[in-house]
């Protein structure tokens, strides 16, 4: 067995990583990249839960200019990340790794409510944990319910899965002299105003001595050289 850095992390995902180049929902060949890479490093013996966001299908915060009320756009957005939870769940259990979806919102019929003890017993049994529905409550995005979760199960690390190679001082998809940094505190995230997390759920990361990873997901093989402890993305920590 290879010697592992992170054995229980939390794997945030948003849900615009999901679509892919669509411009709406998700992409299959994407949401089936991804469940292999999970996969792959469930395979080395790592405790893995995902947390999903609902951007690639409905963002409250977006529906608030069309009139929606801010709390009513959340708890549909909330929604839209259960969606995405099963469909991650269905493409991993399709490579036959054991899975439960846990929702903040009650659901019973599709999805176990979330309780902290059972979601690290179901790591326990090397399930892979799915926490879907963000906190359960409004005025929160899934960053702070990927800070709140990892912290409630102990996790080593959360690795915030995205579309470029790291945390950059500008938009590299705009500007090519874009600098990527190798680390940074959790301070100088929130004082450059930096979108690693938002900054409650980096200020929880850092009342917490939490680690996060920033990487690229779309790079096949990442998420096992993150675990493996290889220098892949942007480390913040304190």
């Amino acid at each position: 067995m290879p010697e592992l850095k992170y054995r229980r992390v939390l794997l945030k995902l948003s849900g615009e990583a999901l679509m892919g180049g669509k411009g709406f929902g998700i992409d299959p060949d994407v949401i089936t990249t991804v469940a292999e890479q999970i996969k792959e490093i469930k395979d080395l013996g790592v405790e893995v839960a995902v947390v999903v966001g609902g951007g690639n299908i409905f963002r409250g915060l977006a529906a608030t200019a069309s009139g929606i009320e801010r709390a009513t756009g959340d708890q549909m957005g909330m929604l839209a990340t259960v969606i995405n939870g099963l469909a991650l769940q269905d493409r991993l259990e399709k490579l036959g790794v054991f899975t439960r979806v846990m929702s903040a919102l009650r659901m019973e019929a599709i999805a176990e409510p979330y309780i902290r003890r059972r979601s690290i017993r179901h790591l326990e049994k090397g399930r892979v944990v799915i926490m879907a529905a963000g906190t359960g409550h409004p005025f929160f995005t899934t960053d702070t319910a990927a800070a709140l979760r990892a912290t409630e199960i102990g996790a080593d690390v959360i690795l915030k899965a995205t579309k470029v190679d790291g945390v950059f001082n500008a938009d590299p998809m705009l500007d090519r002299e874009a600098k990527m940094y190798d680390k940074l505190s959790y301070i100088e995230v929130l004082s450059l105003g930096l979108k690693v997390l938002d900054s409650t759920a980096t200020s929880l990361c850092m009342d917490n001595a939490l680690p996060i990873i920033v990487f690229n997901l779309n790079q096949r093989g990442n998420l096992k050289k993150v675990v493996m402890g290889e220098k892949i993305g942007t480390l913040v920590h304190t």
